[in-house]
């Protein structure tokens, strides 16, 4: 099974409207190591603002790395609206602060409801950033054991 849709994020440092914020700040680099942030992040049908909600993308992310800037991420896909409404997808993986449009990967660790017993993985790419939001086209590609 194949899944897109597009994460839409407002940066830390967008005030009160932030859905990334930090839990621990240890370095000034929201990966920097011993950092740690969690988030709430619409999931759209598009890569739009006013695209279609079809969940919500929660999670933590923390700095890992002394030697570059990157960190972990453990996150849930939860479908709100649609055909995997009431579903999520769990995930884990990286989280590099790399330039707009680097792939990522991070692994599909198990789900709930439709998801239940999903593996597979989920690819990442920033492709549209402002001042205060970031938006990632995810692909999730999932297997059934």
């Amino acid at each position: 099974m194949h899944l897109r849709f597009y994460n839409h994020e407002r940066i830390l440092g967008s005030g009160r409207n932030a859905t990334v914020v930090y839990a621990v700040e240890r370095r000034p680099s929201a990966s920097g190591f011993g950092n740690l942030i969690v988030y709430d992040n619409l999931l759209r049908q598009g890569v739009e603002q006013d695209s279609p909600v079809v969940g919500r993308n929660r999670g933590i992310g923390v700095g890992t790395s002394l030697l570059e800037d990157s960190g972990l991420t453990v996150l849930q896909l939860v479908f709100t609206a649609g055909r995997y409404s009431g579903s999520s997808l769990a995930a884990q993986g990286p989280f590099p602060v790399a330039p707009l449009g680097t792939l990522f990967e991070r692994a599909i660790t198990g789900g709930t409801g439709r998801f239940r017993n999903a593996r597979g993985y989920v690819l990442t790419r920033e492709v549209r950033s402002t001042n205060s939001t970031l938006t990632g086209q995810m692909d999730a590609f999932i297997t059934f054991r």
